[in-house]
């Protein structure tokens, strides 16, 4: 049995062992304030007055129970022994009466069509019923994973509000116990929607909160209100913040057989990792909501933010009010409303994306060629509504990164500042594009950043090995991951980027793939960002950063982005930020993509309603050989431009 001291011990946890005569601490240092102790510290935590709290130094000891007594004195007035009290029908293995479910219970296994990875046995998923909802959670250390133990549980509350509180998990797929807390409140919203939060102490660092959610319908899906598509019978996990995949807020989306749209959501108010884990049964999901925390920060007290599922009849319905907790959680303003975003760029109506360098060494456009083709360019339209993105300007595409300076091949220095001074003189803005967060160890200088290479929650580096360079069908480890959170990393980006604005005036700077964030030891990527933006800002007033694959946080300090989110809810992205096409978007005629490493894609001429800014693309041949295409979309794009009265 479990008994809690206040006295001079006030708050130690204690197992009685009848048998062995020894009272044995659990594993984790619990306090619980005795009555009268000042609760300040618990309460800014969100800390409970019945919850336990537990330090990560703590080890388990055994005393006897005559010690215990010699030691307690007069204290055992005030012991209380008591587990939780019996619910009705239930027992003492279960006083919550909860359903002891397990996590194969209504669910295919094995996975009828693509599966993911999973414990070869029905691991333990005790569940409280709540609104119709069944509702389950566990703790992951970084050692282990534990399940609440359903003998000490307990459920309080009626109506639209429960309180589960463990007051010990199971490990071992319930072969062993540990000691720890858990709590979950749960609130049913006058909407019908469901919130909750969970927070937990145990004696380890916690490295996830898992809350698993059974009866969701089946249906399609949508991640982060992109396009929907029908998983079928596959077992789908998508995390956010992912660059390559897209998820740019902490949402997903299903859309039930009767056309009920169902929001799954996080209601963060920090960048953190969430996963979502979508296990179809015969008669439903089975979802499981993963919050990862700080891997800089490591705890064994800790908390989720708060998790949200609402139903509705529309998209729109369903997803707004997410989208208006991270409106307010990011601080995002109307885009026309923007401080950061200077008049030009509220009346952009064309990019042209002009590419330099490839990684092999190939030039597309030297800096004459670029300037030549302004030159054309300026008597289609009027340049004081076109910017002009400059991508492998630097020497060799990544290769030569970070270097981020002019290149002699491209033509040198006197080349490059007469490209930007005339193209200037004609009304052309400039965008120049750094990387934000990678670098080629190979480069001189790099061993003075090189303690700023990404490393994961367990810090193992992070290798840029996601593309094939050099065209031998392998991606390519010769590139590494920069964290913008260790200050020599951003106090190099600063001030390579530094020396451009104080060299050539140009109008704006790209952070190309800073819409990558990893948890790892080292401290937040987003403010390592954030940081580096608001220096520059103060430095360079007027001189906005434009952000490539922005997540939601993102859209607070960049008004702009390299390709636009949330097509399903374009409001979301459109009424924050401008976008334009990106890096990629096929040149027209034969659709290279220029320096990227796609290669070819098939090109899109430019229409009057499309959202996105009109975006170019001038590779090797496009100048030469597709001119006529070319004017015919700087034609659209002039025209679309007017329609939405010269507004972005």
């Amino acid at each position: 049995m479990t008994c809690i001291v206040n006295s001079s011990m006030a708050g130690r946890v204690f197992d009685i062992d009848k048998e062995k005569n020894v009272i044995g601490l659990e594993s984790a240092d619990c306090v619980l304030s005795p009555p009268g102790h000042d609760n300040t510290d618990h309460a800014r935590r969100g800390i409970s007055e019945e919850k336990t709290f537990m330090t990560s130094q703590t080890k388990p000891c055994a005393i006897t129970r005559r010690d215990f007594l010699e030691t307690m004195g007069g204290g055992l007035a005030g012991l209380a022994v008591a587990g939780p009290a019996l619910a009705a029908g239930a027992d003492a293995s279960n006083p919550a009466g909860l359903k002891l479910l397990t996590s194969t219970d209504g669910v295919y296994y094995p996975a009828k069509e693509g599966g993911q990875m999973k414990f070869g046995f029905s691991w333990p998923e005790p569940s409280t019923e709540f609104g119709g909802m069944l509702f389950a959670f566990e703790l992951v250390s970084y050692e282990n994973t534990y399940a609440i133990d359903p003998a000490q549980v307990s459920v309080t509350g009626s109506g639209d509000k429960r309180k589960l509180v463990a007051r010990g998990f199971t490990w071992a797929g319930g072969q062993e116990k540990v000691g720890g807390y858990l709590e979950a409140n749960l609130n049913r919203l006058p909407d019908g929607s469901f919130e909750w939060l969970v927070s937990a102490q145990f004696g380890k660092p916690v490295k996830a909160i898992k809350t698993i959610v059974r009866n969701l319908p089946r249906g399609r899906l949508s991640k982060a209100a992109d396009h929907w598509f029908n998983p079928g019978d596959s077992e789908k996990v998508f995390e956010y913040p992912d660059l390559m995949n897209g998820m740019a807020t902490p949402l997903m989306a299903l859309e039930a057989n009767d056309g009920r749209i169902w929001a799954i959501s996080a209601l963060q108010t920090e960048v953190r990792p969430a996963r979502f884990f979508f296990w179809p049964g015969p008669d439903g999901y089975k979802v499981e909501l993963i919050s990862e925390m700080a891997a800089w920060d490591r705890r064994g007290d800790v908390r989720t933010p708060t998790w949200r599922i609402a139903s509705a009849a529309d998209f729109d319905t369903a997803v707004k009010p997410h989208f208006a907790h991270i409106e307010q959680a990011y601080r995002l303003p109307a885009f026309q409303a923007r401080a950061d975003a200077p008049h030009w760029m509220k009346h952009t109506g064309l990019v042209l994306s002009l590419h330099g360098q490839h990684w092999t060494g190939r030039i597309f456009n030297d800096y004459a060629r670029q300037l030549e083709i302004l030159r054309w360019a300026s008597t289609k339209t009027d340049p004081r509504n076109v910017m002009v993105f400059l991508a492998g300007w630097d020497a060799r595409y990544y290769w030569d990164y970070p270097r981020f300076d002019v290149d002699p091949r491209m033509g040198g220095e006197a080349a490059f500042k007469r490209l930007i001074s005339e193209g200037q003189k004609l009304g052309y803005r400039f965008l120049l594009m750094f990387g934000s967060n990678v670098a080629n160890p190979a480069a001189p200088g790099f061993a003075k950043v090189a303690n700023a290479q990404v490393r994961n929650v367990y810090g193992e580096r992070i290798l840029g090995n996601y593309v094939d360079w050099d065209g031998d069908r392998k991606g390519d480890s010769s590139m590494v991951l920069m964290n913008l959170a260790v200050p020599s990393w951003r106090d190099h980006l600063r001030g390579r980027i530094a020396a451009m604005m104080d060299k050539y005036r140009v109008d704006a700077y790209f952070l190309d793939i800073c819409g990558f964030w990893e948890n790892n030891p080292d401290g937040d990527m987003f403010v390592g960002t954030e940081k580096l933006v608001r220096s520059l800002a103060a430095r360079y007033p007027g001189i906005p950063a434009v952000a490539e694959m922005q997540y939601d946080a993102l859209m607070g300090i960049t008004p702009m982005s390299h390709a636009a989110r949330y097509p399903l809810y374009p409001a979301g992205n459109f009424g924050h930020v401008a976008s334009f096409s990106h890096l990629s978007h096929p040149a027209p005629g034969r659709g290279s993509t220029g320096v990227h490493e796609a290669g070819f894609g098939r090109y899109q001429p430019v229409t009057l309603t499309q959202r996105d800014i009109p975006t170019i693309t001038f590779a090797d041949d496009t100048f030469d050989k597709w001119r006529d295409l070319v004017e015919a979309d700087i034609a659209v794009a002039r025209q679309r431009l007017a329609q939405r009265g010269g507004l972005t």
